[in-house]
């Protein structure tokens, strides 16, 4: 039997057919959206981004009737990837692959039993076997007695690191809605999987190159956990992630894209746009984009860089890392300040920001209106064109 898995793409339709194919699979109770969008839109200028929801997950909601297994939930990604290979002219050539805890799982046995497939593979928070046999049957009993919704409080403590939920509300609470929403049906079914899922003793198999990451702060598939992948594989190296726990590419977008680009490039990790750094800048890097701190880190004197380091320092490292509000707020009060001052370049910076916080072109209008009446109509005037180019820009 071969499930259905379903894709989303996570790409603009232009140019998507030039780049090299990225597929990227989900976390047990989570769906590709919720999940993947904020890292794919990190990864979407190198890739052409198919992400998959898992049977009753997400958009998928057929669920086999026959238990299923990691091999077949695998082969049900193959079919998908060739549907999508075939509209993109490219059949039968190997992809990237990244996946969350069971589509890692999912990521190894495409590396086990179809090794001609996968170019490389970024391997999140995920193990070799993942629990055992009697814990998943707890879990098999616990979701037919309540329902996937009775999982949510206690899926909020094992997803994510400390303060993430304060900082990122609108993130967190759309990867617990996916678990509410995620049919019960499909959810045991993928618990079934998990729970004769175990390759430990196949790991030398692989010789496809492959990155291991691990939350630190993870209780489920703890660093310790993860390694056991980068160390039984011929070619794999760990990278352990401050600030995260077992949703790494929701906790730490920015991150989690860089490594898995360097990662499919072949290039080093060990860099300082790797994953040793400041928590402001990351947090910089997540708001503004890698493009634009690279080019003002790039372009650091010796009379600016302090001023870099201030900015990131105090700016992000000090403010948007507060708890107090969520970054949603915390765009809408800059882009407002922004248009008040009069800052035009900053402001279609931010524009941009606001939109990878989660803001509405709807939203952003009524911001805009706002400050008509409390900054001036010609300080609005301004902000409009400005959003309209930034806009246009986005649509292009």
């Amino acid at each position: 039997m071969t499930p259905v898995v379903t894709g989303v793409r996570m790409s603009g339709a232009r140019h998507r057919a030039e780049l090299p194919l990225l597929v990227l699979g989900p976390s047990l109770g989570t769906s590709a959206g919720a999940l993947w969008t904020d890292c794919a839109h990190h990864l979407a200028d190198d890739f052409d981004v198919l992400a998959w929801d898992l049977p009753g997950h997400g958009h998928n909601r057929s669920v086999p009737d026959e238990p299923l297994t990691m091999a077949e939930l695998a082969a049900g990604v193959l079919a998908l990837v060739a549907d999508v290979q075939e509209q993109r002219g490219d059949a039968g050539t190997p992809f990237a692959y990244a996946g969350v805890s069971v589509g890692g799982a999912v990521g190894l046995h495409l590396l086990l039993d179809h090794p001609d497939r996968v170019t490389a593979a970024t391997l999140v928070c995920t193990g070799a076997r993942i629990g055992d046999a009697t814990s998943w049957s707890s879990r098999i009993e616990q979701v037919k007695a309540s329902g996937t919704s009775g999982l949510v409080s206690a899926s909020a403590e094992r997803w994510f690191a400390t303060g993430f939920m304060e900082q990122h509300p609108s993130r967190a609470s759309a990867l617990l809605h996916a678990l509410a929403d995620a049919a019960d049906a499909g959810y045991v079914q993928v618990c079934g999987a998990l729970a004769a899922f175990d390759v430990r003793d196949r790991l030398a198999e692989v010789t496809q190159p492959v990155l291991a990451i691990a939350g630190a702060q993870d209780p489920v598939t703890p660093p310790a956990l993860v390694a056991g992948i980068a160390d039984g594989v011929k070619d794999g190296r760990l990278v352990v992630l401050d600030h995260a726990s077992h949703l790494a590419p929701a906790e730490r977008p920015a991150d989690v894209a860089r490594l898995i680009r360097r990662h499919v490039r072949g290039e080093s990790l060990e860099s300082p746009e790797g994953a040793e750094r400041s928590e402001g800048e990351a947090v910089r890097r997540e708001v503004l984009g890698d493009a634009h701190v690279d080019r003002s880190l790039a372009g650091a004197t010796d009379l600016t860089r302090e001023f870099q380091d201030f900015i990131t320092t105090y700016a992000w490292g000090g403010i948007w890392t507060r708890p107090g509000l969520d970054r949603r707020s915390r765009s809408m009060i800059t882009l407002t300040a922004l248009v008040g001052g009069g800052h035009h370049q900053e402001l279609a910076l931010h524009l941009r920001a606001a939109r990878r916080n989660g803001l509405t072109w709807d939203e952003i209008k009524e911001v805009l209106l706002q400050t008509a009446i409390y900054c001036g109509v010609p300080a609005a005037h301004s902000a409009f064109r400005i959003a309209q180019q930034v806009r246009d820009e986005e649509d292009q």
